[in-house]
């Protein structure tokens, strides 16, 4: 099960993403800081069922798919805009 995931997560990040996401490790980071705002109540964006998903699935998906709005700082530091919830 762990080598399943472990693989999808590889693909996802090996598949080319918007000019944004210029790296996996930005990929990575900007899922976790939406897995932490998915875990204290923030309104799923895409269509997927939370009950088979743990929220870092849910937020690499959405990430991927492109609802997560964010913008990186001078210092690189990358910052969620979502109306849900503020980090």
């Amino acid at each position: 099960m762990a080598t399943k995931v472990r693989e999808e997560v590889i693909e996802i990040t090996e598949q080319p993403q918007s000019q944004e996401i210029d790296s996996k490790y930005r990929l990575i980071i900007l899922a976790a800081k939406r897995s932490k705002q998915l875990q204290r109540g923030a309104r799923l964006r895409i269509d997927i069922d939370p009950t088979k998903h743990k929220p870092t699935r849910i937020a690499l998906e959405e990430v991927v798919q492109g609802t997560v709005q964010f913008h990186t700082t001078t210092n690189g530091d990358e910052e969620l805009e979502d109306s849900d919830q503020q980090l």
